[in-house]
């Protein structure tokens, strides 16, 4: 987790200076590409966890975490850039699934919040030191330097980590019961909704009507097969696991979505250095983990259902506090911190639901569960920032500032955070 974290924390900063020199910035919507290839990674790295135990497709998203790292380094166009992106978002979700997975095999019910709390305070360091270096990277020499150095930073330690996780104490250890292997999950499912998530992408990067049409076609379809990987009655909020899994979209779509405009306002309208940007990214990554281990230590005897409806409430403040921040004579900083607060309700809001869907995964299927959350918070994040990436576009292709088009992409952000608040009671464990 502290590679992940380190990796993560330290590239994102870089990306809106990357699309500006690559002339990409009408296509920076595609950096959800990393979410849409999490989806893949997530079921992939579930079933296979489920089947032999969580150590192996660990230890292949982290020797994939370095090569990705490579090919976004090494990238001529922005093209190439978010396929990198796209290998990083499944190497991330076979990673984050494994670990989830291993959580809930290893740890008791009341200790689960505290293990979930301690994989939050491993983002604590890189969040310190990775934003606020790689700004300065980027702005005094280059943004590629950024990812070609993390590479060379991850390669060893990777290789550690394959190696102690190949030692035959984890398998017997982490392994699967043999008689409780799952049946494979429709991998042809979601390698198609996959890439057609990160297609649609393509469609909001444009101003004109066959962009639009072509967007909505590709989510379309994305609502319609995502139903396979998702447990019955998602969509219709049904109590138990099902909700459970729709509240992690729907959170985590309103914080993807601001960490991926709030720096581009900052940069392309602000005009505020990267180092500003890094500084965001530390705050929001710091204001994580202590939410997280404040309701993992303190928090414990409240009601889970409830931690996620705090949540979701402070992200709907941290809402207020983005389209504030869009206008002018408000300082560059009121934008910035509106990462910070969101940040504090994702540290109740996400270990909350992760606990809450492991107590209420079906017997032997902790990463069926896992793997469901993984696949809800990438289509929540990507379809989030997709229509708010259609406002945008359609504010300003009818004239208006920038300020007036960041500010309505934001304010759409209350719908779902309002949403979340209103169904978090039918998550209650039993």
């Amino acid at each position: 987790m502290f590679l992940t974290g380190l990796a993560a924390l330290a590239v994102v900063p870089t990306l809106p200076t990357a699309a500006r020199d690559l002339d990409g910035v009408s296509l920076y919507p595609l950096a959800g590409c990393f979410v849409a290839a999490s989806l893949l990674g997530g079921v992939l790295g579930g079933h296979w966890a489920d089947r032999v135990g969580p150590q192996r497709p660990l230890a292949a998203g982290m020797a994939l975490a370095v090569v990705t790292l490579l090919v976004s380094g090494a990238n001529t166009s922005v093209w190439q850039l978010k396929a990198g992106r796209y290998l990083d978002g499944l190497a991330g979700g076979m990673v984050a699934v494994s670990i989830n997975t291993a959580i809930g095999q290893a740890y008791p019910d009341q200790l689960r919040p505290r293990a979930l709390a301690l994989m939050s305070a491993c983002w604590i360091v890189p969040s310190l030191i990775g934003p606020p270096v790689a700004g300065l990277v980027a702005e005094w020499w280059s943004w590629r330097a950024v990812f070609l150095g993390l590479a060379a930073l991850t390669v060893l330690p990777a290789c550690a980590v394959v190696a102690v996780l190949r030692r035959p104490s984890w398998a017997a250890t982490l392994a699967a019961p043999p008689d409780r292997r799952p049946p494979r999950p429709a991998l042809m499912v979601a390698t198609a909704v996959s890439l057609v998530a990160a297609l649609g992408q393509c469609g909001v990067s444009g101003r004109s009507i066959g962009h639009l049409l072509f967007a909505a076609g590709d989510f379309a379809l994305v609502v319609v097969f995502a139903s396979r990987l998702l447990p019955p009655g998602t969509w219709r909020a049904a109590r138990g696991l099902p909700v459970t899994v729709l509240l992690c979209g729907l959170g985590s779509g309103v914080f993807f979505t601001l960490e991926a405009y709030v720096p581009l306002l900052l940069v392309t309208d602000r005009g505020a250095p990267p180092l500003v940007i890094g500084l965001a990214f530390t705050g929001a990554a710091v204001a994580w983990a202590g939410s997280s281990w404040v309701q993992g230590r303190l928090l414990g005897h409240c009601p889970r259902h409830r931690l996620v409806m705090a949540g979701a409430l402070v992200q709907a403040a941290a809402v207020v506090v983005a389209v504030t921040g869009t206008i002018p004579a408000a300082p560059v900083y009121t934008a910035a911190s509106a990462m910070v607060i969101a940040a504090i309700g994702m540290g109740m809001y996400a270990p909350s639901l992760t606990v809450l869907s492991l107590t209420h995964s079906p017997p032997g299927r902790l990463g069926y569960a896992s793997s469901a959350m993984q696949t809800t918070q990438n289509l929540g994040q990507t379809t989030v920032l997709c229509v708010s990436s259609v406002l945008f576009n359609s504010c300003l292709g009818i004239g208006s500032t920038e300020a007036v088009s960041y500010g309505a992409a934001f304010g759409l952000l209350l719908a779902p955070c309002i949403l979340a608040a209103l169904l978090a009671a039918r998550a209650r464990s039993a």
